[in-house]
């Protein structure tokens, strides 16, 4: 697949990107948002099912060093994918593949009377760790919220071992300093 910024890039300088950005409302633009780069970040669609798998399965293994059942995973992938009332998820697309994912799931706070996206299932290709793929994913995250009343923050839980993305996280302005997360999982 051509990405955009590839296909009209003897007529697009830097300035006529962000010219673009700044002229597109998401509704017109099918809620892409464009860098210098060529990245795409964008609502999942069907298509990037083996993306969104592949992404997932080693994600597992990577974070928690567990293996998870295809069919269960493939499953929960397509239920995501075709009801928008579960959550969402969004994927940075640069050099014709997709170069990383995230999900956002809801959890409505009658403390703010509206609702707080979680991120969840972040995964970011080898290939493209320490690019900037991550930061551009957030952001297009935060413009949601920003730009809708109802919407009210961001939240996620990471591991407590993995530094590296509580660095990350940090340096995005984000803090683990009010909650501890605690679970119980049927078996």
């Amino acid at each position: 697949m051509k990405l955009f910024a590839e296909a009209n890039a003897p007529f697009l300088t830097p300035k006529g990107l962000d010219l673009i950005k700044e002229n597109l409302s998401l509704s017109i633009a099918e809620k892409l948002s464009l860098n210098k780069k060529g990245m795409i970040i964008r609502e999942a669609s069907l298509k990037d099912i083996p993306w969104l798998i592949d992404f997932q399965l080693k994600l597992a293994i990577e974070t928690e060093d567990i293996t998870l059942d295809l069919q269960e995973l493939t499953q929960g992938v397509h239920h995501l994918l075709r009801d928008p009332s579960k959550g969402k998820f969004y994927v940075a697309e640069a050099q014709d593949e997709i170069a990383g994912c995230l999900s956002t799931t809801y959890e409505f706070s009658e403390w703010r009377d509206g609702t707080v996206l979680w991120i969840q299932s972040v995964y970011i290709s080898e290939k493209f760790r320490g690019q900037g793929v991550y930061k551009k994913l957030y952001q297009h995250i935060q413009d949601l919220v920003n730009g809708d009343h109802s919407l009210h923050g961001i939240r996620l839980y990471v591991n407590k071992a993995n530094q590296s993305a509580q660095r990350t996280y940090e340096k995005l302005g984000m803090n683990g300093e009010h909650y501890h997360l605690y679970e119980w999982m049927k078996e």
